[in-house]
C-alpha cells in the first residue's frame, strides 16, 4: 500500500475514533464511499442479509459501532479504508442526513429553502459537511421512537434523506472524488433536533390500498386501520404518522385508545404506543 494510502487510512480511524467519542457509530468507509468491508455472504448460493447475526464482519452499516476497540477491529480488517460512515438512526442522536446534491442540475438549496417557508420551519445551527462536489450534508437528531427512512429526491429534487439503515461519509474521509470537511464553526456542534414540520414530511405518507373505506368513525377508522396494517419495522413509524393526522384534524384525544389498540395488535406494547401517541401530540402542538 503506497504511503499516502496509510496515512488516508490512519488519518480515517482518527476521525472515525473521535466521532465514537460523540457517541456515533462508524463503519470503513473505502474510496468509493462504500463499505470497505465485503459481505461474508458474496459467494453463498442463495445469500440472505442476516444482518451480522453469524458474528462475521462485512455487513455494511450494521457493522456500525461506537465502541473504540470495536472500531479499531473494523479498520484492522480494512487497511485499505480510507475514510468512514456514520451510522444513521441509531441512539444516542437517531442521526437524520440531508444530503442537498449539486450534481442533478437542481438547486437543491433553494429547493429546501421554498420547502422551509411553505411548511414553517428553520434548520437550527447544526453540523454541515461539505463534499468534494460542493455539496452538502445537514445532521439533525430525530425522535428515539420514530423512524425515519432513506429516500432519493422523495422531498424535494437534489435533496436525499440518510435514515435508519443508511449512513453519512464522515468528515475527514478521503474519496476518490476529494475530502469530505466539516463546515467552518459547525464541526463543535451536535445535531439538532429536526424541525416537527419537516420531521412530518420525512415520513412516509400512507398507501391508498391500506386503507380501508370510511366507517362510522370516518378518518379516525382509516387512521386506526393504517396502524393494524403495519410490518415489523414500520409500527412506531405508522403510529406516530397516523397520531399527527389525528391531533391535525382535532380527533387526537378521542383517537388515543382505539391507536393504543391498534398498536398492541401489532406487537407493540402499551407503555411504547402511548409514548409514540404523547411524542406525536408534542409534535403537533397539542398536550398529550
Amino acid at each position: 500500500m503506497a504511503t499516502t494510502d496509510r496515512q488516508a487510512t490512519t488519518l480515517a480511524l482518527a476521525h472515525a475514533l473521535s466521532a465514537a467519542e460523540r457517541g456515533l457509530a462508524v463503519i470503513p468507509l473505502s474510496r468509493s464511499k462504500l463499505p470497505a468491508l465485503r459481505s461474508p455472504h458474496r459467494d453463498d448460493p442463495a445469500p440472505s442479509p442476516c444482518h451480522g447475526a453469524c458474528g462475521r464482519l462485512g455487513h455494511g452499516v450494521y457493522d456500525a459501532s461506537s465502541d473504540p476497540d470495536r472500531i479499531r477491529e473494523l479498520f484492522a480488517a480494512a487497511p485499505w479504508a480510507t475514510g468512514y460512515g456514520i451510522a444513521c438512526g441509531l441512539p444516542p442522536h437517531h442521526l437524520i442526513g440531508l444530503d442537498l446534491d449539486v450534481k442533478t442540475g437542481t438547486d437543491s438549496t433553494a429547493a429546501l429553502r421554498e420547502l422551509a417557508l411553505r411548511h414553517l420551519f428553520t434548520i437550527p445551527p447544526t453540523v454541515v459537511v461539505v463534499t468534494p462536489s460542493g455539496g452538502r450534508h445537514l445532521w439533525l437528531s430525530g425522535p428515539s421512537e420514530v423512524v425515519v427512512p432513506n429516500s432519493a429526491g422523495r422531498l424535494a429534487p437534489g435533496i436525499d434523506i440518510r435514515g435508519a439503515g443508511g449512513y453519512l461519509v464522515g468528515p475527514g474521509s478521503r474519496t476518490g472524488q476529494g475530502v469530505y470537511a466539516a463546515a467552518p464553526g459547525t464541526a463543535h456542534l451536535a445535531p439538532a433536533p429536526c424541525p416537527r414540520s419537516l420531521l412530518r414530511l420525512l415520513l412516509p405518507p400512507p398507501r391508498a390500498h391500506h386503507l380501508v373505506p370510511p366507517a362510522a368513525d370516518g378518518h379516525g377508522q382509516g387512521l386506526v386501520q393504517f396502524v393494524l396494517a403495519a410490518h415489523e419495522g414500520q409500527r412506531n413509524t405508522r403510529l406516530f404518522w397516523a397520531a399527527c393526522r389525528a391531533y391535525e384534524d382535532g380527533i387526537g384525544p378521542a383517537l388515543v385508545d382505539p391507536l393504543v389498540d391498534a398498536a398492541l395488535h401489532t406487537g407493540l406494547s402499551e407503555r411504547e404506543a402511548r409514548a409514540t401517541i404523547a411524542s406525536a401530540a408534542r409534535m403537533t402542538g397539542h398536550r398529550p
